[in-house]
């Protein structure tokens, strides 16, 4: 009788055995960097700090820069004591925005790799669809609360001379809307990181053709008549490079990187566990420089108040648009996001708000989305508990995309000058602010 030898080859060699393994390194991935809450012993009030106490911390800065700034005003400080002050908030703000290359690089790769090109389809769809319509919203809202409340008097135009400049042309919405797709595809990675692309009017003679690459000719005079050069000037567009990070093409081909990597099986896990240990090498130094918070933010905070020449002048002048732009992110951030938080889970958003507390202190006592990123990874991970593929995924994009604040920001400052100025817009020139502060 004839025997059949079978050969016994382990699961983990097998076709099955690798899909089986990929998928358990996937499910580990995303359950890696969510700890387990341990409720410290002893009183309510000191599980309270123990779990809060990175918040704390935060708080007592931004109170600290608040409370430091005011007291040291009626002495009048020299411009290099100011500075000496605020030299400790530039250290930390400088560490901060350290991270935020390697931080957002490492989690849209390890996170878009960790899911199916599939899905990360589905929920890049849906975040760039939210984050739009989000932007678009703002843009309407401080469009309707400009209008509405109207602060900007044409009387203040004269007193504000000295502030305003003199330039070039301004670009238009064409201009903006080819420059973000320049900046989504760029030609040179490595450069993405240090430069972006953007479109500026120059005259023609002062164009040098070995280094800015012209796009279009022209102006009729009547459009260079408000312009600082000569008006027989022919200006050219061109597109020339700016410095400062080009998030957008790093974005991209993060996504396209990273879901390509998930796709070749075994082969990939080495990269994406290089990328996993990244991200976990800086949030903990995430962690490490948030107990300088109080120092830091303290800093940054007495330093930008004691650098305020007059700032009863500036409340005067600007009392109103000051008002209007405060009321609009009030609004948004406490009753609309609210609003959509609710409608969309069902579930109390005010706890999921308060648990953003620490990012939001960060937020607002550096001015930066971006510098606050570190900190909110740590928040939705640590906290809120939100899946860290999610958060991977998501943050880095929300953080340097989804300027909601912006958009309000823009659309209420744009039609604010208009108003100082005297001019009536047309809705025609309304809708060009709105689109304009979207994009």
């Amino acid at each position: 009788m004839l025997k059949m030898k079978f050969n016994y080859y382990p699961e983990s060699c097998s076709v099955n055995g690798m899909a089986q393994s990929e998928q358990q390194f996937l499910r580990n991935e995303s359950k890696r960097n969510t700890p387990t809450a341990v409720k410290p012993p002893g009183p309510a009030w000191r599980r309270f700090v123990a779990e809060n106490k990175l918040i704390l911390v935060t708080l007592s800065g931004v109170i600290l820069g608040v409370v430091l700034g005011f007291a040291l005003r009626p002495l009048e400080l020299s411009a290099d004591t100011v500075m000496l002050i605020a030299y400790p908030g530039e250290l930390f703000m400088r560490v901060l925005k350290l991270m935020i290359l390697p931080l957002v690089i490492a989690s849209l790769i390890s996170g878009s790799s960790s899911l199916n090109a599939k899905l990360n389809g589905k929920i890049a769809l849906r975040t760039f669809v939210y984050f739009a319509l989000t932007s678009l919203l703002n843009a309407v809202l401080g469009t309707f609360l400009v209008l509405l409340i109207h602060p900007g008097d044409p009387q203040m135009s004269e007193s504000m001379a000295e502030y305003s400049t003199v330039g070039g042309r301004t670009v238009t919405l064409m201009d903006s809307i080819l420059d973000l797709g320049r900046n989504i595809f760029p030609d040179n990675i490595f450069q993405a990181a240090l430069q972006q692309a953007h479109t500026v009017y120059v005259p023609k003679e002062s164009a040098n053709n070995g280094s800015l690459l012209p796009v279009a000719n022209t102006n009729p005079p009547a459009a260079r008549s408000t312009f600082s050069w000569d008006d027989e000037d022919e200006l050219i567009r061109i597109v020339e490079y700016r410095p400062g990070t080009n998030t957008l093409g790093i974005v991209f081909f993060c996504l396209v990187f990273g879901t390509l990597l998930g796709t070749i099986g075994s082969k990939g896990y080495v990269v994406i566990q290089f990328f996993s240990a990244i991200f976990d090498v800086i949030m903990k130094m995430v962690t490490g420089v948030m107990w300088a918070t109080p120092i830091g933010i303290g800093s940054v905070i007495a330093g930008k108040i004691l650098a305020v020449a007059d700032i009863s002048l500036v409340m005067t002048q600007l009392a109103w648009f000051i008002f209007t732009v405060l009321f609009g992110v009030l609004l948004y951030q406490w009753i609309i996001l609210q609003v959509i938080y609710f409608l969309f889970l069902r579930k109390n958003p005010l706890k999921f708000y308060l648990a953003l507390i620490q990012p939001m202190l960060t937020a607002f006592a550096t001015a930066s989305t971006a510098a606050a990123l570190p900190v909110t990874f740590r928040t939705m991970n640590e906290k809120v508990k939100v899946d860290t593929r999610i958060t991977r995924f998501v943050l880095p994009i929300g953080a340097n995309i989804n300027m909601d604040g912006t958009a309000l920001f823009i659309s209420i400052a744009s039609i604010f000058i208009a108003q100082m100025s005297g001019m009536q817009l047309n809705f025609g020139q309304i809708l060009t602010v709105v689109l304009t502060s979207t994009a």
